[in-house]
């Protein structure tokens, strides 16, 4: 396991650079504008993007803009939500792709307004041991930083205040292929290789307990 973790974080380094210069730049949008785009979203990600876990859908408010922006050109351009099993992916996948939603502008717009939500604290819905998953956390801190604050420069969403049973069926989509599939998808490319240092479902759930007890 140590020397699985070992390789990992070297490759994880030196695709950094790269991963920073692919990565697509954040737009300054317009909130106002993009509240009026936001009324399709609620149906799944609820009024305050709280999310909705009987659909599956994740909490959007408080996640870094540049990620939000990010997932949403992926699923625009087929390198996320084209796998098959992954049916929620498949369904954001075609959600944006609406009419309003093709221009970089409008976009933009969306992602502005999705990130002055207001952030809420999800509850915690995941059993395992925080200890085992502190541990397990020493590798994933060097992209989403200690608190699970994220990082812009290694394309790292913000994990601290996510949806906990979100957290798990992400890593569990990243180990099947579900995720982090496609050549132009740096950051999931990334850490699909990451979660080979999670082998079992409950080294999984020990890892999210963990990242629930952050601040």
């Amino acid at each position: 396991m140590k020397l699985i973790k070992a390789a990992v974080f070297s490759a994880l380094v030196m695709a950094s650079g790269l991963i920073a210069s692919a990565m697509a730049q954040e737009i300054p949008g317009d909130a106002e504008a993009g509240k009026a785009l936001y009324p399709v979203c609620t149906a799944c990600h609820g009024v305050n993007g709280g999310g909705n876990q009987a659909l599956g859908a994740p909490k959007i408010s408080g996640q870094l803009a540049f990620y939000t922006l990010k997932q949403l050109q992926l699923f625009q351009s087929g390198a996320r939500g084209t796998v098959a099993g992954d049916m929620k992916g498949m369904q954001m996948a075609a959600m944006s792709k609406g009419p309003q939603l093709k221009s970089p502008e409008g976009l933009a717009n969306l992602v502005a307004y999705v990130s002055s939500l207001p952030d809420q604290a999800s509850a915690k819905t995941i059993q395992g041991d925080a200890a085992k998953g502190k541990t397990a956390y020493a590798v994933c801190a060097a992209c989403h930083g200690a608190q699970g604050e994220g990082n812009e420069a290694m394309a790292a969403p913000r994990l601290t205040g996510q949806s906990d049973w979100y957290l798990v069926a992400q890593l569990k989509k990243f180990k099947q292929g579900q995720r982090g599939y496609d050549n132009t998808d740096h950051g999931g490319r990334q850490m699909r290789a990451m979660t080979a240092t999670l082998t079992t479902d409950e080294s999984m759930h020990d890892v999210v307990v963990y990242i629930n007890s952050l601040n």
